[in-house]
């Protein structure tokens, strides 16, 4: 299992894959599988049965898992894909886009 560099509630692009260009909040990220939930992004449509929840049933659109790799993090300042670094601020690692400088 790898340290990824994107975490839940970044903004991120994706750059590959079927939904290249759209961009979207991690939701969830699962280390284990090197995958992030986004939202808005590789939605999948999922056939439910009818339950207490969702008494109706029927056909409901869901985000799927994305391969770290496809994604981007959003750089806070040109709002751009950058790749991410890090950098030392005294005692504390913090993130940092690769264009521009600044702390994510």
């Amino acid at each position: 299992m790898t340290k990824l560099k994107i975490k839940k509630g970044d903004k991120v692009v994706v750059i590959s894959g079927g939904s290249k260009g759209k961009e979207g909040e991690v939701i969830r990220v699962m280390p284990q599988d090197n995958k992030a939930i986004v939202e808005g992004v590789n939605m999948v449509s999922k056939h439910t049965k009818p339950s207490a929840k969702n008494p109706q049933g029927g056909i409901v659109k869901t985000e799927a898992p994305i391969h770290i790799s496809n994604l981007a993090l959003i750089d806070p300042k040109s709002g751009k894909a950058t790749r991410v670094g890090y950098k030392m601020e005294g005692e504390n690692k913090v993130r940092v886009s690769k264009k521009s400088g600044e702390a994510i």
